[in-house]
């Protein structure tokens, strides 16, 4: 039964004294991150605290919890006592791995999302260690896993940092439940029927199997009530992927079928017990999706924290106007986690958002980004049937004819929140998907010649048909189309802007000579791209499960670059070989293809024209979460430890098969 909505308090409680303050004697929900809190709807806890408070639940948030405690030292996750529900897990906003590790295995010295920018606040494999310390501080209590951390490792899956096999977090972590996905509906389900058999009592273990985007343990071969066998969708066994290294090829495009198509259970098997996968259920989306951006957060960090949050500096003035993304690209995590169906917020909502910026303290007039995890598609629906849909991207090898969108839309909604009074500027500093684009003209011209800011992130990743494919990437020649098109618009509105490419280095069936193919066409037009990344695998995604069998999605063997020392010589080309290159052929001036800039003029930074400074998107982490600089898609790193990335290490001798350490 539905609870009576709660005031929203200035900030989710930290501390017993603010619930005292809020008269809350106790919580019903605790949550724990990994992140410090920043009350903002880019970060994933403060947005589904507020979420339960605006549902009738007490909510309280445990940020960075310490937890190399003293034996009987009693611990952050008990100072607000035990919550009368449940507690929900996450990581943050990173995968706690991808946020510790460089793409070459070298420690971060730096983390966004903590007090300072300092590294270290939050542990290796955070979800598992937070777990641990909730189950340790409240013996009984139901713990549930959320986060991109949790979601990615829902099913087995190749971990680069131990490099073997590892089996669900859901069995290595102990939690009662792991929740994929976009949380909402899922956590508000959790908290409704814990407080249904609060009161009437009944089995908590009876609970999972009527929530939406759940993850749960059962008997291996005991199927839910109700779930018929032929219904149900059977990823390989864990020790059978461990066996055959191509059948996690299988396992993941089946957990992709499982999120798009929205109508199976599916179930995998480890040893004697099986995780059961529940469809992940609608989503927000509509009104609902509107009301939750509309809660009162106050965009700023809790006061408690005497020191800068960056990642609170880079979102400040960002709008997040959509969630999903229709690429389906294999490396990148979001099909996996949002979703490939797009969830947009009105235009009401979003203008209303960006008229209470104008109070937010540190504002400076400047709307830093609207979009999501791909600017422009907003709006988009798909207007076949997705619950029979055998695709693995509605973009490539060509825009699926059910895929709509109007651009034209999203152009005239960036034309609205630039005329909200206190909005000076307004930029679209989210990757922009070049096929879409070019698929408008009219809209894209647009977006060039008033809403670029300077620069258009744009991910080519590869000139290589071959690996284009296997990414599932649109072919090179969109991004010369792209780049042309840029230039010459650019040019029509008297503008020195830039292109800056997303390049990737070492991504399966990748060679050297594919690297120095890339460079010199590069090199041929003067150009230094400064965002090159070396690929990482992953968990749960396609190109991971590429990386560890070695071969192609149709089982055909692939170059892969699995030992350290290719990876390097790979990155080099493009890194430290690409930065000595001659940069004299055509650079600037007419005709020499250079990206952006007023047509015919001479760019004052010469051949490093489309190699302006800005990270990847959101990086650290091709993840598919929530990210300070546009939530897009990036793909950081590893540890250094014995024996990782040596040869031999991705699938076989020692490291092959086995689950892996927590």
């Amino acid at each position: 039964m539905p609870r009576t909505p709660l005031d929203q308090p200035s900030f989710l409680p930290m501390t017993r004294a603010e619930m005292d303050r809020l008269g809350w004697a106790e919580l019903d929900v605790l949550l724990v991150t990994g992140d410090a809190y920043v009350d903002h709807p880019s970060f994933g806890a403060p947005l589904l605290g507020r979420w339960l408070v605006a549902n009738g639940y007490r909510t309280g948030l445990v940020a960075q919890p310490r937890w190399e405690l003293a034996a009987g030292e009693p611990g952050d996750v008990e100072a607000m006592g035990r919550p009368r529900l449940f507690a929900g897990v996450t990581a943050g906003a990173l995968d706690s791995m991808l946020a510790h590790y460089t793409a070459f295995r070298k420690k971060r010295s730096d983390d966004a999302y903590t007090p300072g920018g300092r590294a270290g606040s939050r542990p290796n494999r955070a979800s598992i260690v937070y777990t641990n310390l909730v189950r340790r501080a409240f013996p009984g209590l139901p713990v549930v896993l959320g986060g991109v951390e949790a979601s990615l490792r829902r099913a087995s899956h190749y971990d680069f940092w131990s490099q073997g096999l590892r089996r669900s977090i859901l069995f290595d972590s102990k939690a009662s439940a792991v929740l994929y996905g976009m949380a909402e509906h899922s956590l508000l389900a959790v908290a409704e029927e814990l407080d249904r058999l609060a009161e009437e009592g009944g089995d908590v273990a009876s609970v999972w199997e009527r929530i939406p985007g759940a993850v749960y343990a059962r008997k291996a071969g005991d199927l839910p009530e109700g779930v018929n066998a032929e219904d149900v969708l059977e990823l390989p066994s864990h020790e059978a992927i461990a066996a055959d290294h191509t059948l996690l090829l299988k396992a993941t495009r089946l957990l992709e079928r499982h999120v798009h198509q929205d109508r199976q259970v599916a179930v995998q098997q480890s040893g004697d017990r099986m995780a059961v996968l529940n469809p992940p259920g609608p989503g927000l989306e509509g009104e609902a999706l509107d009301a939750l951006y509309a809660l009162p957060f106050s965009r700023s960090a809790h006061p408690s924290y005497k020191e800068p949050i960056p990642a609170e500096e880079m979102i400040r003035g960002s709008l997040n106007i959509h969630r999903g993304c229709a690429g389906g690209c294999s490396f990148c995590t979001l099909a996996l986690h949002q979703g490939r169906r797009i969830r947009s917020r009105s235009a009401k909502s979003a203008l209303d958002e960006a008229k209470g910026l104008a109070g937010v303290k540190g504002f400076t007039g400047s709307v830093s980004d609207v979009g999501g995890p791909s600017a422009n598609m907003w709006g988009a629906r798909c207007e076949g049937d997705m619950a029979s849909c055998q695709r693995a991207s509605c973009l490539t090898p060509k825009i699926c004819k059910h895929f709509k969108v109007d651009q034209g839309a999203f152009v005239d909604l960036l034309r609205q929140v630039a005329r909200v009074p206190g909005v000076r500027h307004v930029r679209v500093a989210s990757g922009w998907r070049m096929d879409l684009g070019l698929a408008d003209k009219p809209a894209l011209a647009r977006m060039i010649r008033e809403f670029t800011g300077g620069q258009a992130k744009v991910a080519p990743e590869h000139l290589n048909p071959k690996v284009l494919r296997l990414m599932r990437k649109p072919a090179f020649s969109v991004f010369e189309e792209f780049v042309e098109f840029f230039g010459r618009e650019s040019g029509k509105a008297g503008k020195e802007q830039y292109v800056v490419p997303y390049l990737m280095s070492a991504f399966p069936g990748c060679t050297e000579q594919d690297m120095h193919d890339m460079a010199d066409w590069f090199a041929d037009r003067g150009w230094r791209p400064s965002q090159v990344q070396c690929f990482i695998p992953l968990p749960g995604t396609a190109a991971a499960a590429m990386y560890f069998a070695g071969t192609d999605l149709d089982g055909n063997p692939l170059h892969v670059a699995d030992t350290d020392a290719e990876r390097l010589r790979q990155h080099a080309i493009l890194g430290r070989e690409g930065e000595s290159r001659p940069s004299g052929r055509g650079a600037g001036g007419k005709g020499a293809g250079r990206p952006g800039g007023r047509t015919g003029e001479h760019s004052p930074r010469g051949a490093n024209a489309g190699a302006r400074p800005g990270r990847r998107s959101g990086e650290p982490g091709r993840d598919g979460n929530l990210h300070p600089e546009g939530r897009g898609k990036s793909s950081p790193a590893a540890p250094r430890k014995a024996g990782a990335g040596q040869p031999g290490g991705r699938r076989g001798g020692r490291h092959g098969g086995g689950r892996g350490k927590p």
